[in-house]
C-alpha cells in the first residue's frame, strides 16, 4: 500500500512542480498548490505507514504552505484579477480613457491582425511621468528557451483588458529590434 501511496506522491509532486514552475496564470499555479497539497497528504500518509518522522514532519509543514498556496493564488490573487477584470470592463462604458490593469504588462499576449505574434513579459515607463515608452515582447521558443525579444513601442500598441493588438503587420513587428535578455535600452 505504502507503494502505490508514494507513486501517487511522486507523480503529484512532478505534475505539481511543472504546473507552478511553467508561470502559466494565478489559476493553474493555484491548482499547482492543489496538486502538491494532494502529493504532500500522501508523503504523510507513506511517512505514517513506513514510520519515517523526517518525511511526515517536513510534509506536516509543507501541507501547510501548500493550503497558503492555494489561498494565495485561487483566492487573493484571482480576487485581485478579477477586480481588475471588473475595472477595465467598466472603463468601457464611462467617459474618459478605458483602462486595464498593469498586470497585463507582465504576461499579456501580443495579436497583430487577429494572429498571436508573441507575450508581452515587461514594459519601460518613465519615473515621474509614468508614461511607458516601449513594452518587451517574446516571441517564440518553448518554455523560455530559445524566445526572442522585441522591443515594441508603446505608441503601436492598443491595450485592452486582456491583450494587446498592435498597428504592425507581423513582418514589421519582425524587423522591431531584438533585445538581449539581460541589457535593454535605457531610451
Amino acid at each position: 500500500m505504502s507503494d502505490t501511496i508514494s507513486w501517487i506522491a511522486t507523480a503529484a509532486t512532478i505534475v505539481a512542480a511543472f504546473m507552478t514552475a511553467a508561470n502559466l496564470g494565478s489559476r493553474i499555479t493555484g491548482y499547482g498548490f492543489g496538486v502538491f497539497l494532494v502529493g504532500s497528504l500522501s508523503w504523510i500518509a507513506v511517512g505514517t505507514l513506513t514510520g519515517q518522522p523526517p518525511l511526515l514532519w517536513t510534509n506536516i509543514v509543507l501541507t501547510l504552505l501548500n493550503i497558503f498556496g492555494v489561498w494565495r493564488w485561487l483566492g487573493r490573487q484571482a480576487g485581485v484579477e478579477e477586480g481588475a477584470r471588473t475595472a477595465a470592463q467598466q472603463s468601457e462604458q464611462t467617459p474618459g480613457e478605458p483602462l486595464f490593469p498593469v498586470s497585463l504588462l507582465t504576461r499579456g499576449p501580443v495579436e497583430s491582425g487577429g494572429d498571436s505574434i508573441g507575450t508581452c513579459v515587461d514594459a519601460m515607463a518613465g519615473c515621474s511621468s509614468g508614461k511607458l515608452s516601449y513594452v518587451v515582447v517574446s516571441q517564440g521558443g518553448v518554455a523560455g528557451v530559445g524566445e526572442i525579444f522585441r522591443r515594441l513601442p508603446w505608441s503601436a500598441v492598443q491595450a485592452s483588458e486582456d491583450k494587446f493588438k498592435i498597428n504592425l503587420s507581423r513582418q514589421d513587428f519582425e524587423r522591431l529590434d531584438q533585445l538581449e535578455k539581460d541589457s535593454w535600452p535605457g531610451r
